[in-house]
């Protein structure tokens, strides 16, 4: 297992908790970015720049991952790519993205772009907070014990 990181718009409380995981478990974490990203010295974490532009480094994960590789993105048609490769996707608010509930957050996400485009304002998500916080380091924690437990 490897684990990938849609890093240009990952927060960085989830960065640093991605970090610590890494160095715990000893698991290789790849952090890929269209913009050069300062990481902690580590034989565990790599960085991987991507050229600007629509969806490089989205492409670049989906090329790059294998079957029971993590993704951490916010991006749901990279999560759908992800799951279709046997990857499993994490979001930086610590939703699991699944075979089962892809599908709906996929029409949710272009029903509301729709919206969008037509002048409605849909607002966005709320701030970033401790509960999402907590909840990813949750959810990070079942995936990893349940990784090693299988290994």
């Amino acid at each position: 297992m490897k684990i990938w990181v849609d890093a240009d718009a990952c927060p960085v409380v989830i960065k640093e908790i991605l970090f610590r995981a890494a160095e715990r478990t000893a698991i290789e974490l790849i952090l890929v970015a269209n913009q050069v990203l300062h990481t902690p010295p580590s034989r565990h974490i790599k960085t991987l720049q991507v050229p600007r532009g629509f969806n490089v480094a989205d492409d670049e994960i989906v090329k790059r991952i294998s079957a029971g590789d993590l993704v951490i993105t916010s991006d749901i048609p990279l999560a759908a790519e992800v799951i279709e490769k046997g990857g499993q996707a994490l979001s930086p608010r610590g939703e699991l993205h699944t075979t089962e509930n892809i599908g709906a957050r996929l029409n949710m996400r272009d029903f509301m772009d729709t919206l969008r485009a037509s002048g409605v304002d849909t607002g966005g998500p709320s701030a970033f907070g401790q509960k999402d916080r907590q909840t990813f380091a949750n959810n990070l924690d079942k995936l990893l014990t349940t990784y090693e437990k299988g290994a």
